[in-house]
């Protein structure tokens, strides 16, 4: 029989589908195993190879744990809201739930012809209300909590009104704003209602917030600075600027230690670890606080806080830098220095906080005309504005200290700034000394012969018998921004009264998205849910209704709109919020809504998240280290805290996949004599010559002048107008960029050759390749063997489709292997060959190795087929074995074997050693140290045996032709070796 792999394929998947094989229950007597690949974004493009390469891992680890008896739990969704949707939508009008349904169905296709062992009755959709409804509870839970530094967890505002009712806030341990006032209880209790909510929300877990944020014009909403590359949005590679804004932030900053601490109870990679400790940036040092000299001894008292790690160094301040963001910047900057302030204040708006800290090698800044007085020698010192200061890190202003820090120094020398000596016997005249091993302090009063630890201890004990300062651990995570200025994302379940933000109760969520005529911000600048005319909240009825009269009310200076708002408001009908939340929201919970999706009463039920309890094995790239895995964590945590999971790390394992590269194919583009040109590669003397800027080592019939060697540009060509011998079909190219129909190509013996380079498969370096073509030619299995043949998961690795045809050899050949069965005894070599494969594969499972299984695979069909092994009883446990990786072949083997059932849930081969024990030993056997014959004999033979044995042997007698030997030397499982 021909291995017919599209009908074996196209049959076991109704078969999975039908039977629904992988569905996972909820209480079983198995032990449970949850296996969890990240959800993908639903992108227009549909998978590429790349794509599916954790999936195939995940998979085939779920389908060995059902082999070995497990309630394994293997879900699959959609992180659905997305801003591609919503820029389609504003580019074609096309509701972005409508463009993102057809792109799902094209990805359950993919994914479905994949032979992917998903559960599909837990499918979950981020952008289904059903399921976002539970988005918007956990908000409401973390908006009605506060965090205890007393007790290190988070807990009910109930508990902290009741504390303040008593005793006001002077005994309350709690992360809440710096500019949280004092007060006692009388005062809490003669607060208005509107005073106590403001209070509160300098304690929410999430509040409302004047931000720095990253502002994109372009898309019209905020970007985390993990959606930014290069000063650019990822997403369209729009201009981003910081800005102000009343944002929703969450308060995730309470959380830094502990995030840092459950680092060390799960096995994450290690350099993931590492990015998510960066990233949080524990440092120990001081706060600081400089007094701002003002002439005005009216005015209050401004004051700068700076955190430093080096308080040692405080006698060597010579100026002080705040962020151009910083609040006091406008308030202090003199007139004189005003214009050129402001100014900068404009230039630095214009880079990302990314930007700026990878910009090392600028020096700039502009002085503000104001001095600080130094807290111990009460001299002053000058403050000014860099752009290398960031308003998000610390206090966003830094005590410059030029002798013991490189980038003050660089400042200072550029500036003429004086640049004082505080270290004892060390020579700055070129450079800082940050050497903090070794330093001993100098011309710092109290602080002078001291070593770094001994001069920080006693500074912050200074600083704080004085009141400018105190010990301090400071953090680099900052809370995070939780607004998005978009359609498509969770509606935020607020409504305001009185300016003051509401939670809507949980029996009247899902709160939906409502319907738009546009999907841009309004034109008054409101996001685009401003364009929305049914977008406010009855308070009495618990509905959605017409916001008609809260938009007139709106009208800016207008007394009529003043009085109508404050009707409306009486009447009970509220503004609702128009922000929308980010796209981490929906994926934070998703592992744990999997365990229950259908639950509409709860996230989950208590039976669900007790049984599953977290993930067992989480598998998804490393680009989502400090945006989703962190976030995750973080509201994990606080889902802990509050009662609602039992673990507080939510995936004790988590494996990044490595990323599959494409082969790209590039184009070589110039002008000749102002006309547009193509270069063959071939054409270029070296590869790289499209760098230079002359035409020394251009290889072709022009004179040099015609050759504008600066205009050579390398351009994508899609690969799939390439053949395999790197020739571009340049008819082809034409049709497929018509802007180039009428220009030259030079070429090289007649055929344009492309330059080739590896890099992410990514559509729009049109090197993709489509899974749906290798299904077709292939199939399937052919597909996840090769994926997984091609390297270790956790390398990044090339694709090349020509490779394919090795592993789907294979296949065929173990298909013939099974042509006949029969039911006999197996061989020696058949059990040795099982287990020798049995215990390799089971090893490479447990070590994700499995692109060493697919190698075992190939040897052991050989090993089978030279045996011509048709034992029934080796096959069954072969077919086993190979069906984590090619199930659809091995559940057509299996049905052939004379199964009825799937061969899901058979038991995973059990390795016996004694197969593989040898009993005998193939001797060579050696006359005066030269091998003339083999001769095998037992293992457990002793020496003397062995030398009879051998002498007795006709071959030894024709070598020896009746001479006696003079020695024989036998080395027991080794060699023997005869003497004269």
């Amino acid at each position: 029989m021909n291995y017919d792999f599209r009908d074996i394929e196209a049959k076991w998947q109704k078969y999975w589908a039908e039977n629904e094989t992988f569905k996972a229950i909820n209480d079983s007597d198995k032990p449970k195993f949850y296996a969890l690949s990240m959800f993908p974004y639903p992108s227009g493009a549909g998978l590429h190879v790349g794509h599916p390469l954790g999936y195939i891992a995940t998979d085939i680890y779920s389908r060995y744990k059902r082999h070995k008896g497990f309630n394994v739990l293997h879900p699959m969704g959609y992180d659905s809201f997305g801003l591609p949707a919503e820029q389609y939508a504003i580019q074609t009008g096309q509701h972005p739930a409508i463009t993102t349904e057809n792109n799902i169905k094209r990805y359950r296709e993919q994914l479905d012809r994949l032979g992917f062992s998903f559960d599909w009755s837990r499918e979950v959709r981020t952008s289904n209300p059903g399921y976002y409804k539970w988005t918007q509870w956990i908000f409401i839970q973390l908006f009605n909590s506060w965090y205890n530094k007393s007790s290190d967890k988070a807990e009910a505002v109930e508990g902290l009104v009741s504390i303040f009712e008593k005793e006001g806030n002077a005994t309350v341990e709690a992360v809440c704003d710096e500019d949280t006032p004092s007060f006692g209880a009388a005062e809490w209790n003669a607060f208005s209602e509107k005073e106590k909510q403001e209070i509160l929300l300098k304690y929410r877990l999430t509040y409302l917030a004047d931000t720095e944020v990253n502002w994109c014009p372009a898309l019209g909403t905020v970007l985390a600075n993990d959606e930014i590359v290069n000063g650019v949005s990822e997403r369209g590679g729009h201009p981003v600027i910081r800005k102000k804004m009343t944002q929703w932030s969450m308060r995730i900053t309470a959380y830094a230690q502990r995030l840092l601490d459950g680092l060390n109870k799960i096995d994450w990679p290690q350099p993931l670890k590492d990015s998510q400790t960066n990233w949080i940036g524990r440092s120990e040092g001081a706060s600081v606080t400089f007094n701002v000299i003002s002439s005005d001894s009216e005015k209050p008292q401004d004051t700068i806080e700076v955190f430093t790690t080096r308080p040692d160094t405080i006698f060597g301040v010579s100026f002080m830098t705040l962020a151009p963001e910083h609040d006091l910047v406008g308030k202090i900057t003199t007139p004189e220095q005003k214009a050129e302030v402001e100014a900068y204040v404009e230039a630095t708006a214009k880079r990302s906080e990314r930007d700026r800290m990878a910009d090392v090698k600028t020096i700039s800044g502009v002085f503000t005309g104001a001095y600080a007085e130094h807290p111990f020698t009460k001299e002053p010192v000058p403050i000014w504005i860099g752009d290398y200061v960031l308003v998000s890190y610390g206090t966003g202003a830094v005590m410059a200290v030029p002798c013991g820090d490189q980038r003050d120094y660089d400042f200072a020398k550029h500036y003429h700034i004086a640049i004082p000596n505080i270290f004892e016997g060390v020579d700055i005249s070129e450079e800082a000394f940050a050497d903090k091993a070794t330093t001993i302090i100098a011309n710092s009063d109290f602080l002078n012969g001291l070593s770094y630890k001994e001069a920080t201890k006693k500074v912050i004990a200074e600083l704080e018998k004085i009141g400018q300062g105190v010990g301090k651990v400071n953090y680099r995570l900052r809370d995070a921004v939780f607004s998005r200025q978009r359609y498509w994302g969770e509606p935020f379940p607020v409504y305001y009264v009185d300016g003051m933000p509401q939670m809507i109760d949980l029996e009247h969520l899902p709160l939906k998205l409502p319907e738009v005529e546009k999907y841009l911000p309004t034109e008054t600048g409101e996001p685009p849910l401003g364009n929305a005319t049914t977008w406010a909240w009855d308070a009495k009825n618990n509905k959605v209704v017409s916001n008609d009269l809260v938009t007139l009310s709106a009208v800016e200076g207008s007394d009529k709109g003043d009085e109508m708002l404050n009707q409306v408001q009486h009447d009970g009908i509220y503004p609702l919020e128009l922000n929308t939340m980010p796209g981490w929201a929906g994926s934070s919970q998703y592992f744990n809504r999997y365990m229950d999706p259908r639950n509409d009463g709860a996230i989950f039920s208590p039976e669900a998240i007790g049984y599953w309890q977290d993930v067992d094995l989480y598998i998804g790239g490393s680009e989502h280290a400090t945006g989703h895995l962190l976030y995750s964590r973080f509201w994990q945590k606080f889902m802990f805290d509050r009662g609602y999971v039992p673990k507080d790390e939510y995936a004790q394992k988590l494996i990044n996949q490595g990323m599959i590269t494409g082969t790209s194919a590039f184009v070589y583009r110039t002008k000749v004599e102002d006309k547009i040109t193509f270069i063959s590669k071939g054409k270029i003397k070296t590869y790289a010559d499209y760098l230079v800027e002359t035409s020394d080592g251009i290889d072709f019939d022009l004179k040099p002048e015609q050759f504008r060697a600066d205009t050579l540009q390398k351009i994508h060509a899609d690969v799939s107008l390439v053949n395999a011998s790197d020739e571009l079909d340049v008819e082809a190219f034409k049709k497929w960029q018509p802007e180039y129909k009428d220009a030259e190509f030079i070429l090289e013996d007649g055929k344009y050759i492309v330059g080739r380079e590896v890099e992410k498969m990514s559509k729009s370096k049109y090197n993709v390749v489509n899974p749906d073509a290798i299904c077709e030619e292939y199939g399937a299995d052919s597909l996840r063997l090769y994926e997984m043949f091609l390297g270790p998961l956790e390398q990044s690795k090339p694709w090349n489709t020509a490779g394919i045809t090795g592993v789907h050899s294979f296949l065929k050949k173990l298909w013939r292997l099974f042509e006949v069965i029969e039911d006999k005894e197996p061989t020696a070599d058949n059990l040795k060959t099982l287990h020798k494969t049995i215990k390799k594969v089971e090893e490479d499972i447990e070590n994700f190795s499995f692109n060493t299984s697919v190698s075992t695979f190939m040897i052991c069909v050989n090993e089978l087929t030279a045996q011509k092994c048709t034992s029934k009883a080796i096959f069954e446990q072969l077919a086993i074995l190979v069906s984590p990786y090619a199930p659809h072949i091995a559940e057509e083997l299996w049905s052939r074997l004379g199964h009825t059932k799937s061969i899901a849930e058979a038991p995973f081969p059990k390795f016996e050693e004694k197969y593989l024990v040898e009993s005998s030993k193939e001797y060579p056997i050696s006359f005066n140290g030269k091998m003339r014959f083999k001769l095998e004999l037992p293992l457990d033979m002793g020496k003397d045996a062995i030398e009879e044995a051998v002498l007795a042997h006709e071959k030894t007698q024709e070598q020896l032709q009746g001479r006696t030997p003079k020695k024989v030397i036998v080395v027991p499982g080794k060699i023997v070796n005869i003497v004269g």
